[in-house]
């Protein structure tokens, strides 16, 4: 079986590490296309190297640029690696301009389309990313969905009948990495300075165009970190740092200490560490619940709506709204004591996908 990976950003490198060591345990012919979407050294080489995988057989280049022009330049940069390698399988994952692009550029060369982390449903139309994953799902072949609830999301739309749960592959990798940190032969999380070994922290990430681009929203959120009582660490993504300086906010003030953003190891380290997490990232929000950390998310809603469950991530979009007390003794929680589940599966998701391409190529 031959396989075209289509990867783009941080979130995608970490899904692929599973995916890329299941597909040559095979013996399937495996051909990673990097788009470029994520330029940074910090949100892409450091993935490859971390999680062990494969160089990309493809380079891209796309870089920045807005929604239509990054998809575009992907979409075009595309058309000619899918028909010189003609696989049996085009692989896309999760939800950016890059998973889009891909799905696009194999749909129209007549190529089978397998979407890794299919049926996730936001509710939120203002959020490029979901319309990524609809119009993705809608194109695809073969819909590698990652909970019962996702699978449910296209049994609505009228697509169960291309859907297979296969559990999600984040959890292969999460929880091989925590086993990883917890038996020391994972590098530690390095602290910025000004924060104390064994101190209590939060985790914090912030990058969403909803949080970042509305006049005055950083600059709330921004201030509502910075009251918090805890030291905060916040793993700053480019795009951050971009959008604070065009808008004159200043990130690293009060109890916030910006850091870069972590290689995956290293992040599974931070978040191990952390009191708990402060995010509007879907993916980190899903490692927050897996490795037993309790979640702020500074969005309206969720497309992991599993975490919710005995308050493990609670949803919190305006905490000015609720006064500097209530979110502070939000952020700051403690762990629930109810158990959490397993709705993610039990770490075997990537092959499973792989056994449903497959099946689907034979």
């Amino acid at each position: 079986m031959r396989v075209v990976s289509i990867v783009g950003a941080r979130p995608q490198l970490v899904k692929l590490a599973p995916i890329s060591t299941a597909l040559a345990k095979d013996g399937h012919e495996h051909t990673i296309v990097h788009t470029g979407q994520h330029y940074d050294a910090d949100l892409s080489d450091v993935f490859f190297s971390g999680l062990g995988i494969p160089a990309p057989d493809v380079h891209l280049g796309t870089g920045s640029g807005s929604h239509g022009a990054q998809t575009g330049h992907a979409l075009a940069a595309l058309d000619p690696v899918l028909a010189d390698t003609a696989p049996d399988w085009v692989l896309v994952y999760g939800d950016t301009n890059s998973t889009l692009a891909g799905a696009l550029s194999a749909v129209k060369q007549h190529l089978p389309v397998a979407h890794l982390e299919a049926g996730l449903r936001s509710f939120n139309r203002r959020m490029p990313e979901e319309h990524n994953r609809v119009l993705t799902d809608h194109a695809a072949d073969l819909l590698l969905a990652p909970t019962e609830e996702a699978v449910r999301h296209l049994t609505a739309e009228g697509l169960d009948d291309r859907a297979e749960l296969t559990g999600d592959v984040m959890v292969d990798v999460c929880l091989a990495t925590r086993d990883a940190v917890h038996a020391g032969s994972a590098p530690p999380a390095p602290l910025p300075d000004g924060l104390r070994p064994g101190e209590p922290y939060l985790l914090a990430t912030l990058h969403r165009a909803e949080n970042t681009e509305p006049p005055g929203r950083l600059e709330a959120l921004a201030s509502s970190l910075a009251d918090l009582p805890l030291p905060v660490v916040l793993l700053a993504h480019p795009r951050l740092v971009d959008r604070a300086g065009a808008q004159g906010v200043e990130l690293a003030r009060g109890s916030v200490h910006v850091s870069r953003p972590l290689p995956y190891a290293q992040l599974v380290a931070a978040v191990l560490g952390a009191h708990g997490v402060v995010t509007d990232s879907g993916g980190l929000q899903k490692e927050a619940y897996l490795l037993g950390r309790p979640c702020t998310t500074l969005r309206t809603e969720t497309e992991w709506p599993e975490t919710l469950a005995g308050d493990w991530n609670i949803l919190v979009p305006d905490p000015d709204a609720l006064g500097a007390d209530c979110w502070a003794d939000l952020a700051t929680r403690p762990a629930p004591h109810q158990e959490r589940t397993a709705p993610y599966g039990d770490g075997t998701a990537a092959l499973t996908a792989v056994a449903a391409m497959r099946r689907g190529a034979s």
